[in-house]
């Protein structure tokens, strides 16, 4: 009889506040969420901890069961409510382009610089090596990149490299191999990144070589303009994303050579995490490159244009990543 008492007074105290957290969830449960105002969106949080410390209470007491149950029941509601991941897949992905991915890379700026400037120190690197000697070429340039196109190519042959007008068949094994082989150089630069910064830098300056080397074959042939059209069409997006894989690499080995007041679990966890959203990112821009190279580069024949696609594309990727964010 004076536990059934206590249960009542203690009801009695409290059951207005739980009945309107009730009313609310069940708004909220039944997909009504936007009937609910600012006002009450509020006030569920400091009712679902008000619901919290009533259980408590009852629990200390030792009111009766029915009490218990029903408070139990309330306040795991309402921790799914103010807690339970409720983002669908559609939502996860949208966050991801809107916020994510651009917040990780605008986060690793520094790292994006410096990859960019030893792809720039390489390519300048191989120019000035060629211009000694051709022979620099089968150093820099792998035989099965270089598909037949070195120094000693004929001006017809690399023109119809940059214009599909010879070899067809060809040109599509070259295209798919500088693909392959720029894919496979952001994910080493990435995943080198754990050697203290050092291969992954030497990859950069590797790429960069092999595009000085590229070049100035193709220069050398009268047709440098033309090559920049061709491989800046796709490159430009192909490019960046190696680079922005030699920054998450670079982000890595710093952290792990320099953790700074964090331990270095909690800091390489943390840069691991940044690292792996903008190689997510890396991926669908390697893809959206592949897209360019496999239907733009072959359909689109004028220099001009190309060149306009590649300073669209870089204006593009440039907004994307480092435009101002509104200030909430």
């Amino acid at each position: 009889m004076e536990i059934t008492l206590k249960s009542y007074q203690f009801r009695k105290a409290r059951e207005a506040e739980w009945q309107r957290l009730e009313d609310l969830l069940a708004r909220f449960e039944s997909g009504r969420q936007s009937s609910l105002t600012e006002d009450e969106i509020v006030a569920i949080p400091r009712l679902y901890r008000a619901t919290l410390s009533s259980l408590s209470v009852a629990r200390a007491i030792s009111l009766d069961r029915d009490l218990l149950e029903y408070l139990e029941s309330l306040s795991t509601r309402a921790y799914f409510c103010v807690y339970g991941a409720r983002a669908t897949l559609l939502d996860r992905v949208l966050q991801f382009f809107a916020k994510d991915w651009p917040k990780a890379v605008r986060g690793m700026w520094r790292e994006t610089l410096l990859s960019a400037m030893l792809t720039a120190i390489g390519a300048v690197a191989a120019f000035a090596l060629m211009k000694q000697s051709p022979d620099w070429f089968s150093s820099l340039v792998p035989a099965g990149l270089a598909h037949g196109r070195g120094p000693g190519a004929s001006a017809q042959l690399l023109r119809g490299t940059l214009f599909g007008t010879h070899g067809a068949d060809g040109l599509t094994v070259f295209s798919t191999f500088l693909f392959t082989h720029n894919a496979q150089i952001a994910l080493f630069a990435f995943a080198l990144g754990f050697a203290c910064c050092l291969p992954t830098a030497l990859l950069m300056i590797y790429n960069g070589m092999m595009l000085g080397a590229f070049f100035v074959v193709f220069n050398d042939r009268g047709l440098g303009v033309e090559f920049g059209g061709w491989a800046l069409i796709h490159g430009v997006t192909e490019l960046f994303a190696v680079i922005l894989a030699g920054a998450a690499g670079f982000r890595l080995g710093w952290v792990l050579a320099f953790p700074g007041s964090r331990g270095r679990l909690e800091a390489l966890g943390r840069a691991g995490r940044e690292a792996a959203v903008v190689m997510a990112g890396v991926i669908v821009m390697l893809a959206f490159a592949g897209l360019l190279e496999g239907f733009g580069r072959q359909l689109i024949t004028s220099t001009w244009i190309r060149y306009s696609v590649a300073a669209a594309s870089a204006a593009l990727w440039l907004f994307y990543f480092y435009r101002r964010e509104p200030q909430p």
